[in-house]
C-alpha cells in the first residue's frame, strides 16, 4: 500500500543466498504483461525499454532489492513482477521472480453533517440531514448514522451516493437522513464513513439537537 503522491516501495524478495555479484545479474520490473518499469542490466541502469510513464520515476535499491516508485498515482495501481536473470555461460537464465500488488490510498476528508432544513424545528416534524466526505481512494464500504439519546444509541443504514472524479479518480460520498425531530431529549447525531477492515473509519463532529 502507498499513499497517493508518495513513494511506493516494491520488493523483489530476493535472498541472494549465493551472494551473486550484481554485474552478473539482469533485474527488471514490469507492470502487467507488457510495460517495463525499471531495468538494471548487469550492474548498469538501462532506460531503452522503459514505458514512457516510468522514466525518471523509479530507483532500485540493490542492497534491499527494492524498487522505489516516485509520486505514485491511482493509475499505478496493479500487479508488478520482478524478474532476475543470471548470466549463465552467455545465455541469461531466470533465477528468481516475484509479484507485488500495489494499492493506492488517499485520505478522505472528515465527514461533515449539513442541515437540509430551513426554518424553525418543530416537534414530530421531519428533520433532513446530509453527511459528506470527499477526495478519498479507494471506494469506501459504507456510511452509517449513529443516533444517541440518553442511555440509548442506535445505528441507521442509509444509501450512500458515490461519485468519482473523471480526472483525479478520487471519490466523493454523501448520505442523507430523515428523522423525526426529537422532543424533550438531547440527541447527538454522528456520521461514520467505513473505509474497510484495514483502513478503519472516520467520524463526523457530533450534531447536538
Amino acid at each position: 500500500k502507498s499513499f497517493l503522491n508518495h513513494t511506493a516501495y516494491l520488493s523483489c524478495y530476493f535472498p541472494n543466498s549465493q551472494k551473486t555479484d550484481v554485474k552478473d545479474l539482469r533485474v527488471f520490473w514490469q507492470k502487467g504483461a507488457v510495460e517495463v518499469v525499471h531495468e538494471v542490466y548487469y550492474g548498469q541502469e538501462k532506460h531503452d525499454n522503459l514505458s514512457p510513464k516510468y522514466i525518471n520515476r523509479t530507483k532500485m535499491d540493490m542492497d534491499k532489492w527494492t524498487l522505489q516508485l516516485l509520486n505514485a498515482g491511482i493509475v499505478d495501481e496493479g500487479q508488478y513482477t520482478c524478474i532476475i536473470q543470471h548470466r549463465d555461460k552467455g545465455s541469461p537464465k531466470v533465477i528468481h521472480t516475484s509479484v507485488c500488488l500495489l494499492h493506492i490510498i488517499a485520505n478522505y476528508s472528515q465527514p461533515e453533517i449539513a442541515w437540509l432544513h430551513t426554518g424553525e424545528l418543530k416537534p414530530n416534524e421531519y428533520l433532513s440531514l446530509s453527511c459528506s466526505s470527499s477526495g478519498g481512494y479507494p471506494e469506501p464500504k459504507q456510511m452509517t448514522w449513529l443516533i444517541s439519546q440518553e442511555n440509548t444509541t442506535y445505528r441507521l443504514m442509509r444509501q450512500m451516493n458515490v461519485s468519482q472524479d473523471a480526472v483525479t479518480k478520487l471519490y466523493n460520498v454523501t448520505s442523507k437522513l430523515n428523522i423525526t425531530v426529537p422532543t424533550n431529549t438531547l440527541t447527538n447525531i454522528s456520521c461514520f464513513l467505513h473505509l474497510g477492515e484495514q483502513l478503519g473509519s472516520l467520524v463526523s463532529v457530533p450534531l447536538g439537537i
